[in-house]
């Protein structure tokens, strides 16, 4: 075990000294088609990248995936800040799929691919002969992932897939907001972002599979699915208790105290989630009595009696600042933390040394601020290896990698392969 975190240690030193580690990324020589828009394909087709996989990213000559032209304010280019942040270490084929031409580019990509990802609404891929059928033939270790709003089958499966919807239809909404309040999504693409994650995972498991047997398959990933497996707390209250689960705000349905408590400043976040810690918690604000009220005198009382345990709670903590509270909370060993806005949040000294924020090259925009990598591999730590591409950038390049010349690329221009 030592020689091996020797090795790791001089991974890290020689990351730290060339900026790249000298080992090939792990998804180096797989090759992914990105057949998708907007948020969960392509979200998972860049962590396929971000691992040193080879992601050609199919897009229709007019106007590209959705996203480029999305959000309400403008860039120096045509794309989105929104594209930017979701297209890294992928490069860029412009193609008419609606053409017999562009599928025929589309069947020699197949022939080279390894992953397939694609969100069109069940159906389209199948009538534009894209679908696992027909590219399974030609490729029979191709792994095609299919992600839509409620699968591919079904009563719903027909209908549109966007992350709100999914929140609404699988009871995410239900539980989130405050009691009595009007119904509210989670802040962030939960449905979306958890099915790109999901179909990543079943992605890589089935490429694993398929090395060995030589025989892909189709993965079936939907964003009503992927909500519902997030839903663990709440569908087990469920199921536990035959009672709907409600909007609790910050509340947890497993401990209390557990949520954001207002501060003489604002607001701050703790959770005393054990006996141990509600003891410590009585103590460290002078409220030992606490320990001994039969209204909280275990963690199913606390729970029963949320609301006033936070009233008598808030009364001690309105009298020091957040920043004041958190410090001695988590001096004590009590978890606790600050509300954080998002500049905040990517400003703190931690998320800079995690480098959550980084700056990539562009032809375009010049730097450009990505998210970081929301993971890091130490012994091959990902690398933004291409900027988010341009609308078809790389597609001559493409081509001819595949063995097309010139006059070959013609006659499919002259053919509408890559006209809109």
């Amino acid at each position: 075990m030592s020689d091996v975190l020797e090795q790791e240690r001089l991974d890290t030193e020689r990351k730290t000294e060339t900026g790249a580690s000298a080992r090939p990324l792990p998804l180096a020589g797989v090759r992914v088609l990105d057949v998708s828009q907007v948020m969960a394909g392509p979200y998972a087709c860049m962590l396929l990248g971000d691992l040193g996989a080879d992601v050609v990213k199919i897009e229709p000559p007019a106007g590209g995936d959705q996203t480029r032209g999305a959000m309400g304010f403008k860039m120096k280019g045509p794309d989105s800040m929104g594209f930017l942040n979701m297209n890294r270490n992928k490069r860029s084929v412009a193609v008419n799929l609606k053409t017999e031409a562009g599928r025929e580019v589309l069947y020699k990509l197949v022939e080279t691919a390894d992953i397939l990802v694609e969100n069109y609404r069940p159906g389209v891929m199948t009538k534009l002969k894209c679908g696992y059928d027909v590219l399974s033939k030609i490729n029979p270790r191709l792994v095609y992932a299919s992600i839509s709003g409620f699968g591919q089958t079904g009563p719903w499966a027909g209908r549109p897939g966007f992350d709100l919807i999914a929140q609404a239809m699988s009871g995410v909404m239900s539980v989130t907001g405050h009691p009595g309040g009007a119904p509210v999504k989670a802040g962030v693409p939960v449905a979306d972002i958890g099915c790109g994650l999901f179909a990543t995972y079943a992605a890589l498991a089935a490429y694993i599979g398929a090395k060995s047997t030589g025989q892909g398959q189709y993965i079936d990933a939907s964003l009503f699915e992927a909500a519902l497996a997030f839903s663990i707390w709440d569908t087990s209250e469920y199921w536990g208790t035959g009672v709907d689960p409600v909007p609790l705000g910050t509340s947890n349905r497993m401990s209390a105290p557990y949520q954001a408590v207002r501060s003489s400043d604002g607001y701050f976040v703790m959770g005393a989630t054990n006996q141990k810690l509600w003891i410590k918690l009585c103590e460290t604000i002078g409220r030992t009595e606490l320990i001994e009220d039969t209204r909280f005198i275990d963690n199913p009382a606390r729970l029963k009696n949320r609301l006033v345990l936070i009233e008598e709670l808030e009364t001690i903590f309105v009298t020091r600042t957040s920043e004041d509270w958190v410090e001695a909370l988590l001096a004590v060993g009590i978890p606790a933390g600050p509300m954080h806005t998002y500049p905040e949040a990517y400003d703190s000294e931690h998320s800079r040394h995690r480098q959550m924020r980084m700056e990539i090259d562009h032809p375009i925009e010049g730097k450009v601020p990505n998210i970081g990598f929301p993971v890091k591999l130490n012994g091959t730590p990902q690398q933004v290896r291409l900027h988010p591409p341009l609308l078809g950038e790389h597609t001559d390049a493409i081509l001819t990698e595949l063995g097309l010349d010139a006059d070959a690329r013609r006659d499919l221009a002259d053919r509408g392969a890559f006209a809109s």
